[in-house]
């Protein structure tokens, strides 16, 4: 299944800018707010009550105050999730990010859902090898592929490893921003969804590459979305679809990525499925990571 409707999010207590990961992170941005932890916490806090208030299950886990991890608020870097009963963990291309692999939080997540099985990419760090998790890879978990562009944070070494160990095929390219710098991940140019892919095409500048997943994504029989390189810059490509308790979709979004869309876009959007959409401001400045990014979908039974 494409879908879930139950979400793990991990609720911050030292967020803020991270200057190890905005070397190859082009949407972060230092904020020159003192007050960033407490406005990103009622982010995050509203976030979870307007998934709650249309029938998504939210699983919150608090994050500790040590070890320092600025960016515990995207869980999906670190940890997948994978019927059945399977855990995956990743490699992280910044130190102070590997930290967010919390015992605590693992044995939490242990005591809430069934895991039998883990696979654990992590020792690829040694090598200086990084697959971060869906971050670095868009899943069609229906079709079993795995998109994915390449850049500091994504390998093809480590993404094969995943790819032979789960059963998926990968499509891998290159993807830069304006400026021609690579896009750290594919999360922020494409959402897969159930009947949908919504894709910055612009951002991917080999013609071979470009007609590669254009076929790929038509091959599967969803409808492919374009959106602009400006509209990426503001998340557009950040959304995730998940369903609610009676099964009925809906796909999330940030509210800068919302208004970023033209009303056609919007129109199309709906007609597969509602739009959720929620003010994410200080997270994206000082993160450069949007809605997406902050859920990590449970394909696991509760305990």
């Amino acid at each position: 299944m494409q879908t879930t409707s139950h979400i793990l999010m991990i609720r911050p207590v030292n967020f803020g800018f991270n200057a190890q990961t905005a070397v190859n992170n082009a949407f972060q941005v230092a904020g020159e707010d003192i007050a960033t932890q407490e406005k990103a916490e009622l982010e995050f806090d509203n976030f979870v009550t307007a998934l709650r208030s249309h029938g998504v299950f939210v699983s919150v886990i608090n994050d500790t105050p040590e070890p320092h991890t600025p960016d515990s608020i995207f869980p999906n870097n670190w940890i997948s999730f994978h019927d059945p009963e399977t855990i995956c963990l990743y490699p992280m291309f910044a130190e102070n990010r590997r930290q967010e692999r919390k015992p605590a939080v693992i044995h939490h997540l242990k005591q809430l859902f069934t895991v039998t099985n883990t696979l654990d990419f992590t020792g690829y760090e040694k090598e200086d090898l990084f697959l971060e998790g869906t971050g670095s890879m868009v899943l069609d978990r229906d079709n079993k592929i795995a998109y994915a562009c390449l850049s500091p944070r994504t390998h093809q070494k480590v993404l094969d490893d995943f790819c032979k160990k789960m059963g998926y095929r990968p499509v891998l390219f290159t993807s830069v921003d304006g400026r021609g710098q690579a896009v750290y991940h594919t999360n922020v140019i494409m959402c897969v969804a159930d009947r949908f892919v919504v894709i910055c095409l612009d951002s991917l500048p080999n013609h071979e590459e470009n007609k590669m997943v254009q076929e790929m994504i038509g091959n599967t029989g969803k409808e492919l979305i374009r959106i602009s390189l400006e509209q990426m810059n503001h998340f557009a490509g950040n959304m995730l679809q998940v369903h609610d308790k009676a099964g009925e979709k809906l796909l999330v979004m940030s509210s800068q990525a919302y208004n970023s869309l033209q009303p056609a876009q919007i129109k199309k959007l709906e007609s597969y499925n509602r739009i959720l959409h929620a003010p994410l401001t200080t997270i994206e400045t000082n993160g450069g990571g949007s809605a997406r990014c902050m859920m990590a979908e449970v394909f696991l039974k509760r305990q």
